[in-house]
């Protein structure tokens, strides 16, 4: 894929007349999570090891809060912190074109593309950095890409924080009603856990766990 194109082009695709149809990425069109893949492949063994390590405070947190928004900036902060803009897009590039053939759900990429034929606007929401999932979102052809913003400072490096809340559970609906409007209609939705229930109750057609096979 040598012109991605810009994660600007994947939020302002007009939707106006068309379906909507909503996918989350991780387990659904995923065989597993992506973002804990990116950072294990990024890192090698080594580095995911010895990160593991230091990010023992953070899981014991979470086992107690399972506050899903701070182990995720603390595993940003473990493995990303300080990387610039152009270096983490690009890496984010290749490790698409490297897992694709062992990552996407074949019977997930056929709805999906099914979807797409009909003249679906198609819209990834997902939990995962907008950042890491943008060059499966352009493969795919995805009309828009919502999920969480990771934050950059003044040189344009990660700082370790995101911009606005972890993008599950009802910020999902929150950011679809901020980029289609308050009274728009979710033809479809697919989601694999608790995180995509209250996307998947505001569809018209909703399928929960649907897809379930793998490369």
């Amino acid at each position: 894929m040598s012109d991605m194109g810009s994660l600007h082009d994947l939020r302002q695709s007009d939707a106006a007349g068309r379906p909507i149809v909503a996918f989350d990425f991780d387990g659904t069109l995923t065989i597993r999570d992506s973002f804990t893949e990116f950072l294990r492949w990024r890192a090698g063994p080594s580095g995911w090891a010895l990160g593991l390590v230091k990010l023992a405070p953070a899981v014991a947190a979470y086992a107690r809060d399972r506050d899903r928004g701070r182990i995720k900036a603390a595993s940003v902060r473990e493995f990303l912190l300080g990387v610039d803009r152009t270096t983490l897009e690009a890496d984010a590039a290749r490790f698409a074109d490297e897992t694709w053939p062992r990552f996407m759900r074949p019977d997930a990429l056929a709805v999906w593309n099914d979807w797409g034929v009909r003249g679906a606007h198609r819209v990834i929401v997902t939990a995962s950095p907008t950042i890491t999932v943008a060059p499966f979102a352009r493969r795919l052809g995805a009309e828009a890409l919502l999920g969480t913003e990771m934050a950059f400072d003044s040189q344009d490096r990660v700082t370790g924080a995101f911009v606005g809340p972890n993008c599950r559970g009802e910020e999902k609906v929150r950011r679809l009603k901020a980029a289609y409007g308050q009274d728009m209609v979710l033809t479809a939705a697919y989601g694999d856990t608790s995180g995509d229930a209250e996307m998947l109750a505001m569809a018209r057609e909703a399928g929960f766990r649907v897809f379930r096979r793998k490369p």
